[in-house]
């Protein structure tokens, strides 16, 4: 792999395994409302959408979201109760990755712009990058309410190309999910995924990388 203009990351299960604050927020909301916990091991299957998909997929119970009249009635409690509970959670059990802290000193030294693009909305976006130490590194965030689409639209890649000054064919990004590979060949990107992040129970080797690793900082040994 060639070097490249800059590098675009997802945040959540890329950089971050967060699930274990989000499921603690989700099984807050689910009591609160008088229904039992998911769990965390449910959780982690329904991350990758934004904040709102993610409490839609609790309260219908699957991955689908679709919500019952019942269940659409709930959602605006639910929304309120979730926000407040991660607020307090955000970053709490969370932790980076092994290799992505070597893969971010890397490209630091090497004077390659980077950028975080991720569905999940800027007020937790901000503070876990901060609790985590992350966001010294990023000269551009956009996360899923910078704008008025998120992941798989191609707008936030492109957008963040645009503010770190790079071109979309040569600008990476890496991301754990199909989300992000859609995302990426929509906007002309090359694309590579992590093997051990967010896919809704899927296979990543089934997304349509370039490549998936099991490592950040096999980028390193890749030329990047």
């Amino acid at each position: 792999m060639s070097s490249v203009e800059s590098v675009l990351f997802d945040l959540d299960g890329t950089l971050v395994d967060s699930v274990p604050d989000l499921a603690r927020s989700i099984d807050q909301m689910l009591t609160g409302l008088g229904r039992p916990p998911a769990g965390e091991s449910q959780v982690r299957t329904w991350v990758g959408n934004g904040a709102q998909r993610l409490v839609e997929r609790s309260l219908c119970g699957g991955l689908e979201g679709v919500l019952t009249v019942e269940q659409e009635a709930l959602l605006p409690a639910a929304m309120e109760l979730f926000m407040a509970a991660y607020a307090q959670n955000n970053g709490r059990t969370s932790r980076v990755y092994a290799g992505v802290a070597e893969l971010l000193e890397h490209l630091r030294d090497a004077g390659v712009p980077m950028a975080v693009v991720t569905n999940k909305p800027r007020v937790f976006t901000e503070p876990l990058l901060a609790k985590l130490g992350l966001q010294a590194y990023f000269g551009c965030t956009v996360s899923g309410d910078t704008l008025n689409e998120k992941k798989p639209s191609p707008r936030p890649i492109l957008h963040a190309c645009e503010v770190l000054g790079s071109t979309p064919t040569g600008s990476l990004m890496v991301g754990d999910s199909h989300v992000d590979v859609q995302a990426a060949r929509a906007a002309g990107c090359p694309v590579v995924c992590v093997d051990y992040g967010y896919n809704q129970g899927a296979s990543i080797d089934e997304a349509g990388a370039d490549y998936v690793i099991s490592s950040l900082a096999q980028l390193i040994g890749m030329g990047i």
